[in-house]
């Protein structure tokens, strides 16, 4: 399962969110999404875990969950298409 993170912690990093997730069930892959130019945290991250009731579950538990300040917003990721670009 796909995974959005929003609402992040621009410090956060990749290690510090995988061990959130982990908690709930295996990682495969997580990734802060970051400006081409500065480098820098946009304040997003996609999250892949392959079995879906874990992921489900982590959804669920971390939705609004308070990070480092923060309310994280959690949920499953829209495929690619499905996005509206204006």
């Amino acid at each position: 399962m796909n995974i959005y993170v929003g609402n992040l912690p621009f410090e956060l990093s990749e290690d510090d969110l995988r061990g959130a997730f982990e908690s709930y069930g295996e990682v495969s892959t997580v990734k802060i999404v970051t400006d081409r130019y500065s480098g820098k945290s946009r304040g997003f991250a996609f999250v892949e875990m392959p079995n879906d009731t874990q992921g489900q579950e982590a959804i669920d538990q971390l939705n609004g969950k308070d990070l480092n300040g923060r309310s994280l917003r959690v949920s499953k990721a829209r495929p690619r298409d499905d996005r509206n670009f204006r």
